[in-house]
């Protein structure tokens, strides 16, 4: 029995349990929302790994992409990558090598790490032809297949890039088309061989192997808009609306899911996405790349998807994929991926801050933080840091002979108020 089908019967696995303890709410509870497909907890058969709940009451996760490039194959690099990114933070991995032996490369990242292991299938199977459109539907199921053996958690598949979307698309004013590299496979595939997705029309022999190997589908965002001109058009949300089916189809059938999101979007046109994508989606949980909140800070979208990032999670997104000071410009180097995960983790607290089932935990953090601050405790703030090296550096830097930080000395606001508060009493 797949987790969602054991929850429906009422058990409460070691892994739900797990969870809940680390997530500090009632086991039944979780257990509930599993079985109802709002909470989802990807763990493959094949593989023991550390359990993450995404989805309803739970913390914002973060996600981190590594993996080889044609041009950059060092799988060396690929693994210190992703070890660095859990310890910075990420609460999954994801590999997206499209270059080297990507049998050789997944298998080496995911053994150095213990969290949830992510793929998109579809990236092998198009590396394995001349062209991506030489590709058959065998190709792809096989490779998905391939993934579920080797232990991956959960795969990207972009079941919602149908002809319906494709329509959509043609009749838009898109600057920027499919910047999806799985969605752009796909929709070459289907205008070259004049087929519907094999993902699609054969959505009941996916979900038959995902759930022999308890795999979590993670239904791809193959329409999600690469500038803010190309939000919310038409044809991301006849995406949404068939994600949304595809959730209904595979929670019949005992197979967790979640869904993909958005991309780039104005700040003020998050919450349409956010609350319209859990709409048509049946409450899933969402996961979402950013979103990029402006397309003009290169060198930062960090920062743009962190800003993007908070105001999803305040929305109800529930897994967040860092981007790094690379995004849009190389593939990122290992120092790239730390800061990413680090302002990722501060966007998804941020949003923690705000939601239900959290709130009052994440804020009783800031609030020990607060304390510290005005005690001056400098050991309890490290502690307490996202970050728990930079700050201490910084610090370490810039001596001081007082107490306080070097910008104030003993001109520091809170030393003056404290003296002034103690000598009046």
């Amino acid at each position: 029995m797949t987790l969602m089908d054991e929850a429906r019967k009422g058990n409460i696995t070691p892994t739900i349990r797990k969870v809940a303890e680390n997530e500090h709410i009632d086991p039944d509870t979780l257990r509930k929302y599993v079985a109802k497909g709002l909470v989802t907890i990807p763990q493959n058969v094949k593989r023991e790994t550390r359990p993450m709940g995404i989805g309803k009451c739970m913390t914002v996760k973060i996600n981190a992409n590594v993996g080889t490039s044609r041009d950059f194959i060092d799988v060396d690099d690929e693994i210190k990558k992703a070890i660095t990114a859990v310890k910075y933070g990420a609460d999954t991995i994801m590999d997206l090598s499209t270059g080297g032996d990507l049998n050789d490369i997944r298998k080496r990242i995911m053994d150095a790490v213990d969290v949830p292991f992510g793929t998109v299938p579809i990236y092998q199977a198009a590396s394995s032809k001349k062209t991506v459109v030489d590709m058959s539907s065998d190709d792809m199921f096989n490779t998905v297949r391939k993934h579920a053996e080797s232990g991956v958690d959960f795969v990207t598949i972009h079941a919602g890039v149908n002809q319906n979307a494709l329509q959509r698309l043609r009749k838009g004013d898109r600057i920027m088309n499919v910047v999806s590299r799985g969605g752009s496979f796909t929709i070459a595939w289907m205008i070259h061989n004049n087929q519907e997705n094999p993902f699609y029309a054969e959505f009941d022999y996916l979900i038959e192997l995902a759930k022999e190997y308890d795999l979590t589908l993670s239904l791809g965002d193959g329409m999600r808009p690469g500038c803010v001109h190309d939000a919310s058009d038409n044809a991301k949300f006849m995406e949404f609306i068939t994600l949304g089916e595809l959730v209904k189809q595979s929670r019949e059938a005992g197979v967790q899911t979640f869904v993909e999101g958005p991309g780039h979007v104005a700040a003020d046109e998050i919450q349409l996405s956010v609350t319209s994508m859990k709409k048509l989606c049946h409450n899933a949980p969402l996961y979402l790349l950013g979103p990029l909140v402006t397309d003009i800070a290169p060198g930062y979208d960090h920062i743009t998807g962190a800003i993007g990032g908070t105001i999803a999670g305040m929305c109800g997104a529930d897994f967040l994929c860092m981007t790094t000071p690379a995004e849009h410009l190389a593939l990122p180097t290992c120092e790239d991926v730390k800061e990413g995960a680090i302002v990722t983790k501060i966007a998804a607290h941020a949003a923690d801050l705000t939601r239900e089932g959290q709130r009052e935990r994440a804020r009783a953090t800031d609030k020990e933080m607060a304390q510290a601050r005005n005690a001056l405790n400098w050991e309890k703030q490290f502690e307490l840091a996202i970050d728990k090296e930079k700050p201490r550096k910084t610090r370490e830097n810039r001596k001081t002979g007082s107490d306080a930080c070097s910008m104030c000395g003993e001109l520091c606001a809170l030393k003056i108020v404290q003296q002034a508060l103690s000598e009046e009493k």
